[in-house]
């Protein structure tokens, strides 16, 4: 009895294991024919615009390295006109440095000379004249006195304190 009940148990068992496994089997065949649907769906939208992208990609490959190459070489000479320009910049700041130095040292020894010609004029003119000035002003001023003196005396007048303090 317990082997029957046993038997019975694992048959049902059984039949229903079969019957899940045969919902899944319609469950499967349901989904295969939707993904076959929308397979067929994509290759009829995707597949197209791929081969498309690829034909232009095909097309456009052989411009794109032209125009890698000619952006390459036209780096290339710009970098050497730069560096052309850099030293031609260069070589007129070095120059203008060496002009800007010589006009300095120019200005340097013509104020040198210009003091140097001052002091010269000073001690060779303007002594001697302040000199000649100071000896002719001594003896206008003796001469003054000498004829003012004898002018005084003749007229008989004396002579004040303020002329004789002069």
């Amino acid at each position: 009895m317990d082997l029957t009940i046993f038997i019975a148990i694992t048959a049902a068992a059984l039949l229903l294991q079969a019957g899940v496994l045969l919902a899944m089997f319609v469950a499967l065949r349901r989904t295969n024919a939707q993904l076959e649907v929308f397979a067929s769906e994509w290759r009829a939208k995707i597949l197209p615009t791929v081969a498309i992208a690829y034909s232009i990609l095909t097309e456009v490959q052989p411009k794109l390295e032209h125009l890698s190459t000619n952006l390459s070489e036209s780096s290339d000479t710009l970098r050497k006109q730069v560096e052309r320009l850099d030293g031609m910049v260069n070589d007129a700041i070095d120059r203008a440095r060496l002009q800007v130095i010589r006009a300095d040292e120019l200005v340097s020894r013509t104020i040198d000379r210009v003091e140097d010609t001052t002091e010269v004029v000073h001690k060779t003119v303007i002594s001697p004249v302040r000199q000649l000035a100071g000896l002719v002003q001594g003896v206008t001023t003796a001469v003054e006195f000498l004829v003012g003196s004898r002018r005084h005396r003749r007229n008989g007048a004396n002579v004040s304190q303020d002329e004789m303090f002069i």
